[in-house]
């Protein structure tokens, strides 16, 4: 982990602290980043230090802890990011990790692996796709999985994501492109990789939250802490799911499952946002019109509040089969959607749903599922949950 910069852009907080030392839900930013390589069953941390080390290695100490070692690489405040990763040639395995110190991804470590095997190359780096426009994009990955152009500067508009600071690097090859003086990694080793079609690019909807400036704060901080979320598919876990090829097209054709209002007002009592992800594509086929979906939303909602329930948010997507989206189950947009506009953890997170459709959205979006039984209803899944 590059942990040695002095942390410009979070001034006055970063004037006696080190930058991933800043509390984030009570904790310092690093041990969340720390947590989660420990998630992910990496036993071996390398802490690249610079700014204020000792306030850092008094912190985590040699990691036992914390349920993993960690070493040090210590160098001068002035070394950028590729004199650091030099300096710690020995201390790193043939394949490692590499990770910025200011943000976080939910890394699925495991997944990413698969798709650097996939993908033969020096270096892979995690790129995200940045369709909601949260930061200017820096790389464009192909539709074959390599980058094929980095820009720093960030000016470039033929560009399709930013990486999130999550590589997986080979050493010797790597390592042998180094030179000797102070460098950055980013300005002399991205170009020379992707000029030899070496660089392979995990595209990711999924996305990245940082400490990087003041402004970033609130979102990682909402992101990182408590949160206690549950979705819901519609048709089949809330309502009586209609014949196959139609659709709830009016109120009139929405009726509540026995135990479903029970079930979403005990969640609410039990202080779980509630959100309900539904593939409506009647609209796309003609058979009802956008306006009668909205009635439908307005009198669910109304109906959940006359007996003091609600749902924190409402995501469908409204596009037909063939439509190529990201929305439509079992593809895991809306779960991204609601993600994004939340900052919701979807590893914590957990998805209802009453089909194969539901269990593989929320696969490909690292989000917990459970099926509904047979012979149950919702309120049984809820109280287990809840029990839980």
């Amino acid at each position: 982990i590059l942990a040695g910069g002095k942390g410009e852009r979070l001034k006055p907080l970063t004037d006696n602290l080190p930058k991933p030392m800043i509390l984030i839900d009570g904790k310092p930013f690093l041990e969340h980043l720390i947590n989660l390589l420990k998630e992910n069953g990496i036993k071996d941390v390398v802490l690249l230090l610079g700014y204020m080390p000792e306030k850092i290695t008094e912190y985590f100490g040699d990691g036992s802890k914390f349920g993993l070692s960690i070493k040090y690489s210590i160098g001068a405040v002035e070394d950028e990011t590729g004199a650091r990763i030099r300096n710690a040639k020995d201390l790193m395995r043939d394949k490692f990790l590499l990770m910025y110190c200011d943000n976080y991804w939910s890394l699925n470590l495991e997944r990413l692996e698969v798709f650097a095997d996939a993908h033969p190359s020096l270096m892979t780096v995690t790129v995200y796709s940045n369709k909601k426009g949260v930061t200017k994009n820096n790389m464009f990955v192909d539709n074959n999985g390599y980058v094929m152009a980095y820009d720093k500067s960030r000016t470039n508009p033929n560009v399709n994501g930013v990486d999130t600071g999550f590589f997986i690097v080979n050493k010797k090859e790597i390592f042998g492109m180094m030179p000797a003086e102070n460098f950055s990694f980013e300005k002399a080793i991205f170009p020379r990789l992707i000029e030899a079609r070496q660089l392979a690019g995990y595209l990711t909807d999924e996305r990245y939250y940082s400490i990087g400036s003041i402004d970033r704060l609130p979102a990682t901080e909402k992101f990182l802490g408590p949160q206690k979320v549950i979705f819901l598919d519609r048709d089949g876990v809330i309502n009586k799911k209609p014949p196959k090829a139609d659709y709830v097209k009016n109120w009139g054709e929405f009726v509540f499952l026995p135990g479903a209002i029970e079930a979403i007002k005990l969640l609410n009592d039990n202080k779980y946002q509630v959100y309900v992800i539904s593939n409506q594509p009647g609209i796309a086929r003609g058979m009802m019109t956008k306006e009668s979906l909205e009635t439908i939303n307005r009198n669910f909602e109304a109906s959940l509040k006359e007996h003091g329930a609600k749902v924190d948010g409402v995501y469908m997507c409204l596009h037909g089969w063939d439509e190529g989206c990201d929305c439509r189950k079992p593809k895991p947009g809306l779960l991204f959607d609601a993600s994004f506009d939340h900052q919701i953890d979807l590893r914590r997170a957990v998805f209802v749903g009453d089909d194969e459709r539901d269990a593989a959205t929320g696969e490909a979006a690292n989000c917990p599922v459970i099926l509904m039984p047979s012979d149950g209803s919702l309120l049984d899944v809820v109280k287990s949950l809840i029990k839980e």
